[in-house]
């Protein structure tokens, strides 16, 4: 991650320092940014731009730069360490972010000096840096609005980011929602398998319910490994509200757990939900997993009904999975404004963003209808989330004006979408 936001640095016209805990390993991430299917560079002189050294010979390079981007591992104690090394050599008025998708930054910077604390934020980038467009910033409670201000204009007019400003909470606010999804997902899907519906199936229906990308719900938890799900499983039982709906399905379903204790955790292992074989003839053939039997099977090229909206209101077995996996995702997100941001536009591009869905939570919510939505809670006995609350208050059916122009706050009144 560090390698990638250095490369977008250099590559936006900056001089840039990229340190690790060797010089030796700065200067190999400095070689592989020219590497792989999508290099980070697309010119190799602009590598001349990029400085590598290490922390603990070339630290003070960062008392020369404005902006020092920390991207270290998930550690607490690492990362306070290495803020109280930068807080001796920074000048003064330089911007020091972390890039920290776990971490609370209070909690990163409860011992830093007052100076510190007004001059620092989160900048968390999404994989691959070159190409997800999402950044999120979130300001601590000291934070300077000149930071946050500076942050998002170097951002999108330099880096070419399209900025949300997120809350000092838990996985902020892509991670929350997609994370919740995914998890809330594998036990929706578990379900939905032993009645008979494949892998491959349950993955057509979720990409067209939220218009997200080919890979679907499994494909993308292969793409991001079981083990690193899991990871951010036990993140979130740590630090989750004790209130919060993410918590009824933090622990994966019998299968999935099974899968992970036999190392069968996706791409990286060389299949979880699918895998891809080498024919002899030099062809590759696409294979799922069946969780039922323990056995692969073929992929047979599943096609679904594209109406979004139909296969919500649907009353068959499907359409029953889709509304139970949409309203569980839109409804969390419903319920977390203003908690994880102060309103529904920033929500709605993260996950447009950082996840790619063809549209936010509540941009859905107009889509399929948000009377029609609420009815169908309320039918089955449901609490209508915070913000689908505020909407019936309102008398409005809608939470963006059909313009798009103006969309609905938490205070139930009308205000101008922000420019992107």
């Amino acid at each position: 991650m560090g390698t990638g936001i250095a490369a977008l640095c250099a590559s936006a016209g900056c001089e840039t320092v990229l340190l690790d805990v060797t010089a030796e390993l700065a200067e190999k991430s400095k070689g592989n940014m020219l590497a792989g299917r999508i290099p980070m560079l697309d010119d190799s002189q602009i590598a001349a731009r990029i400085t590598a050294g290490s922390f603990e010979e070339h630290l003070h390079l960062a008392g020369q730069c404005d902006w020092i981007c920390e991207a270290i591992v998930e550690d607490l104690e690492q990362k306070q360490d290495l803020f109280a090394k930068l807080d001796a050599v920074r000048k003064s008025g330089s911007i020091v972010s972390t890039n920290t998708s776990g971490i609370l930054l209070s909690s990163i910077a409860e011992k830093m000096p007052a100076e510190f604390k007004r001059d620092i934020a989160v900048t968390h980038f999404f994989n691959p840096v070159k190409v997800m467009r999402l950044l999120e910033i979130v300001p601590g409670e000291e934070t300077s609005d000149d930071v946050v201000e500076s942050l998002a204009a170097f951002a999108r007019s330099q880096l070419k980011k399209g900025v949300v400003y997120a809350k000092d909470t838990v996985n902020f606010i892509g991670n929350r929602i997609g994370c919740f999804w995914m998890l809330a997902g594998l036990h929706r899907g578990d379900a939905a398998r032993q009645n008979g519906l494949s892998v491959e199936r349950i993955d057509a229906l979720m990409s067209v319910a939220f218009g997200s990308p080919s890979t679907g719900l499994y494909g993308l938890v292969d793409l991001i490994g079981l083990d690193v799900l899991n990871f951010v499983a036990i993140n979130l039982d740590d630090n989750l509200p004790a209130h919060d709906a993410g918590r009824q399905c933090i622990k994966f379903p019998q299968a999935e757990q099974a899968m992970l204790d036999q190392g069968q955790l996706g791409r990286k292992s060389g299949g979880g939900f699918y895998r891809m074989l080498k024919n002899e003839d030099g062809s590759r053939q696409k294979q799922m997993y069946d969780t039922q039997t323990g056995s692969w099977q073929e992929i047979v090229g599943e096609t679904v009904n594209d109406d979004a909206r139909s296969l919500l209101f649907d009353t068959s077995d499907e359409g029953k999975l889709v509304w139970n996996m949409v309203s569980d995702t839109l409804c969390y997100a419903a319920d977390l404004v203003p908690e994880i941001s102060n309103d529904i536009v920033n929500v709605d591009r993260a996950m447009r963003w950082g996840f790619n869905w063809k549209a936010g939570p509540f941009e859905m919510l107009d889509q399929f209808g948000c009377n029609e939505v609420i009815e169908k809670l309320r039918a089955e006995n449901r609490e209508i989330p915070r913000m689908l609350a505020v909407l019936a208050k309102s008398g409005s059916s809608t939470f963006y004006t059909q313009d798009h122009q103006q969309f609905l706050g938490t205070d139930g009144e009308l205000h101008e979408v922000p420019v992107e």
